[in-house]
Formats: structure tokens, sequence, C-alpha cells
């Protein structure tokens, strides 16, 4: 009975993960132990940071619309309170969004928070 190894199954699954090393430098490109290492590592940090980039966007949205609503005289609590009970329903995003780009909005959106307060 001749020795069976894996042959092309194990070629086609070496080269799927010597791909995926692609620009890797050194023997984390070409040696498939260390690649396999490297891809893996890559791919749960991958994974991880799917979650906390929106983590990181919510926050950098938080910072500029709390920035913006303290120039106009309130606290992005007071501000954020001041929408729910207006009904405006507008998220993070897009108030940070007029924060930047579109001040007179901005204004009008902040006058309606206070207005509601």
């Amino acid at each position: 009975m001749p020795r069976a190894t894996k042959g092309a199954a194990k070629r086609r699954s070496s080269n799927r993960i010597l791909k995926m090393a692609k620009g890797y430098r050194g023997g984390r490109s070409r040696l498939f132990r260390t690649a396999s290492e490297t891809v893996t590592r890559a791919l749960v940090f991958a994974f991880r940071d799917r979650k906390q980039r929106k983590r990181h966007f919510r926050s950098l949205w938080i910072v500029r619309i709390g920035a913006a609503s303290q120039q106009r005289g309130l606290t992005y609590s007071r501000f954020m309170s001041g929408l729910k009970r207006a009904n405006v329903e507008l998220d993070r995003k897009m108030l940070a969004e007029l924060a930047v780009n579109d001040a007179p909005a901005f204004d009008a959106v902040v006058e309606k928070a206070k207005s509601a307060l």
C-alpha cells in the first residue's frame, strides 16, 4: 500500500494561504508556516477592526457634534436631548456632516433643539 500524502489538495491549500500573504516581507510571503501564522493573525485583526471602525467613527462624529454645539452655546448632551424632544431624527453621522460642511443648516438644527428644551 503506497503512502498517501495529501498531494494536490495540500498544494491548493498552501497556495491559497501564500496568495493571501502576497506583499508580506521576507519569509512571511514565501514560507508556508510563517505565512500561515501571519495570515491567520491578519484575518483576526481584520475581523476585530471591522467592528472597531464603527466605534471609532461614532466617537469621531460625537466629538465633532460636541465641538460645534459648544460653539453655539449647548453641551452635547443637552443638544441631543433637545433633538429627541423636538423629534428630529437625524443620526450622528448626518449631524457631524452638517456641523463640518453646512453651518447654517446646523444652526437651524441647534435652534430647533434649543426651542424644544
